[in-house]
């Protein structure tokens, strides 16, 4: 089932970003609206809200070479798209947040992609997200920050050690709030 709509979201974002011109709004959109899709069908095909976030972030990830703009605008815009769509379907937007941003940085990882930049941009996203859903913006910060970081242990290598430079090094997010996230003093 999960395969099916990794695949099915890839296949709805190609088709909608052809011959637009606005692909974000176009990736945002066909995000909510295959997680609202395969969410109002859970209950006759056993699926879960958070299996079904990482489907359609899985297919979004997976789409990034063929939708025409870079792997950062994706994972934002994937990972936003879905914390909003659990959100408008009334679950649980905190615990979208940690599953979408997971699920971008171990997408990145399995397609070879740079695992630290997809991470910043997976709590970039999510932050968005927060801003949209009324999830306070360090509460975000936190859960975004804790789950790539345990999405890339899981990864292994030197994931782990890049994701962490990577979010310790981003001007954009609160330094001290990322420190404490990841069990880093300063």
């Amino acid at each position: 089932m999960l395969e099916k709509l990794v695949n099915d979201t890839k296949n709805a974002l190609l088709a909608a970003v052809t011959g637009t011109d606005d692909v974000l709004t176009a990736v945002r959109t066909t995000i909510k609206n295959q997680l609202k899709g395969v969410v109002g069908d859970t209950a006759e095909v056993g699926t879960s809200v958070m299996d079904a976030v990482a489907g359609v972030v899985t297919g979004g990830m997976n789409s990034v070479s063929d939708v025409g703009i870079s792997l950062s605008e994706v994972t934002t815009n994937v990972v936003r798209a879905a914390v909003v769509g659990v959100a408008d379907l009334g679950g649980d937007s905190v615990a979208a947040m940690g599953k979408a941003v997971q699920t971008a940085v171990k997408s990145a990882a399995d397609l070879g992609e740079d695992v630290g930049t997809t991470a910043v941009s997976a709590v970039v996203g999510a932050v968005n997200a927060a801003e949209l859903v009324g999830v306070e913006s360090t509460d975000a910060v936190k859960t975004a920050v804790k789950s790539v970081v345990e999405a890339a242990d899981e990864v292994g290598g030197s994931a782990g050690s890049s994701v962490r430079d990577a979010l310790l090094s981003t001007a954009s997010l609160p330094r001290e709030v990322v420190e404490s996230a990841i069990g880093k003093n300063s």
